[in-house]
């Protein structure tokens, strides 16, 4: 052995020590090393999700709030959510709510109005319209005369074939509040008292308040 050879064998030594490390490394078991492997992964822990950029969710959110301000931009089949869910739109219809036949009756005049399920009046007619002046809009006989003046009204517009459900609200106790409830019940109102499914009374009652007027004395 030359003396150029022994300095290249320390040389290799040194890095052979440098290079490997001086204690024994545990390997890990088999069945580790294969379960790493596998490209099956556990349900319990499903792997994240792919992380979006800012862009994406705001494109995401324009799409969901568009669809629900026009919903034919949807992706659905039909545009009727309605007929998505099954729902019949002519049962829908039928159990809506129904038309209303209010009487206001008050000591002075008899009021009748006649409304549509959201309120909007169809016919709306007092005593005053049929003729009737000063003290002779309170009796009887003229709120008689206006319930079966607007019962024609209503078969003249065709309202009698068009309403399913009638609702009668009372207002108040004058005398025309039996006139008009006897015209119902009568052969003027044979047509709408069938379909008559509620009766109500909506006379506003006093609780506290301010105090009440003096009652007037006569005699």
């Amino acid at each position: 052995m030359s003396r150029f050879s022994t300095p290249r064998l320390l040389a290799q030594g040194m890095l052979r020590t440098f290079t490997k490390p001086q204690y024994s490394t545990r390997s890990a078991p088999q069945w580790a090393r294969l379960f790493s492997q596998s490209p099956v992964v556990r349900a319990d822990n499903p792997p994240p999700p792919p992380p979006q950029s800012s862009a994406s969710m705001d494109s995401l959110a324009r799409s969901f709030v568009g669809n629900l301000v026009d919903p034919s931009k949807s992706n659905s089949s039909s545009g009727n959510l309605g007929e998505d869910m099954g729902i019949d739109p002519l049962a829908e219809d039928l159990e809506q709510e129904p038309y209303h036949f209010h009487i206001y009756s008050h000591k002075h005049n008899t009021h009748v109005t006649v409304t549509k399920p959201n309120r909007d009046a169809l016919i709306s007619l007092s005593c005053g319209n049929l003729g009737f002046k000063h003290s002779g809009r309170k009796h009887y006989d003229s709120a008689y005369q206006l319930g079966a003046y607007v019962i024609d009204k209503m078969h003249q517009k065709g309202l009698t074939k068009k309403i399913h459900k009638l609702e009668v609200i009372l207002r108040g106790f004058g005398a025309g509040r039996e006139a008009v409830v006897k015209v119902l019940m009568g052969n003027e109102g044979k047509a709408l008292r069938d379909k008559i499914v509620k009766v109500s009374d909506s006379t506003r009652i006093k609780f506290g308040g301010t105090r009440s007027k003096k009652p007037r004395r006569l005699g």
